[in-house]
């Protein structure tokens, strides 16, 4: 993957692998994180042209806690927070549920905010006048999925999140090398959503993008 990216001119890439929550998913538990933190470290080190960093996609309880404990999110770049189950939640319970997530400090960005999966799955209900300005409050960055089976903000929600204030990280979400190649798609949609490269975090360089990261 990092071979891959660095062939596309990228900077750096983010490994973000899915905590252990949902079963299909094979995700890692606290023992196999701490062995990829240590083989991410070992790879960083050993490559030229591009920085690896430590992530997770991790796993947001039905009652907003995370599927991994701060102890080891803490050793990571930056934690990246998903809603995998009980998608069909109230609105209100929904938000609550997110919102208690991204209270924790260490969540620096929200995955696939709504959920959809395109034919699928319909995204999730949130009261969005208020919840927008509590991400916003927070200081918590949105994804933008660029899987073609999500494409998750869509152009509208993009639009709405950035007049409320909240920046953008473009994902491919990719599980394989080729699929690097979908950052166009959440380029396009991010500008379907009228953003602009101010609007999107994973344009800066490594040492902005650290700094973009950090929450106060």
């Amino acid at each position: 993957m990092a071979e891959a990216a660095r062939r596309l001119g990228h900077e750096y890439l983010a490994i973000t692998d899915h905590s252990r929550h949902i079963p299909i998913v094979h995700g890692l538990d606290v023992s196999r994180l701490e062995e990829q933190i240590d083989a991410i470290e070992r790879i960083d080190r050993a490559l030229e042209g591009i920085t690896l960093l430590k992530g997770i996609e991790v796993d947001i309880l039905s009652d907003g806690t995370l599927a991994l404990p701060d102890t080891i999110l803490s050793r990571l770049d930056l934690v990246v927070a998903a809603v995998h189950d009980h998608f069909d939640l109230p609105p209100s319970q929904q938000s609550a549920r997110i919102l208690k997530a991204l209270d924790n400090p260490l969540v620096n960005i929200l995955a696939h905010p709504t959920g959809r999966l395109i034919g699928r799955r319909q995204p999730c209900r949130l009261p969005w006048k208020s919840w927008l300005k509590e991400v916003h409050r927070r200081g918590v960055i949105f994804e933008i999925n660029a899987q073609p089976s999500r494409l998750d903000l869509d152009d509208i929600h993009i639009k709405r999140a950035k007049e409320a204030g909240i920046r953008f990280a473009i994902s491919t979400d990719a599980h394989t090398a080729d699929s690097l190649d979908y950052l166009r798609y959440g380029v396009y949609q991010a500008r379907r959503g009228w953003l602009e490269k101010g609007d999107v975090v994973n344009t800066l360089p490594l040492e902005q993008l650290r700094q973009a990261l950090r929450r106060s």
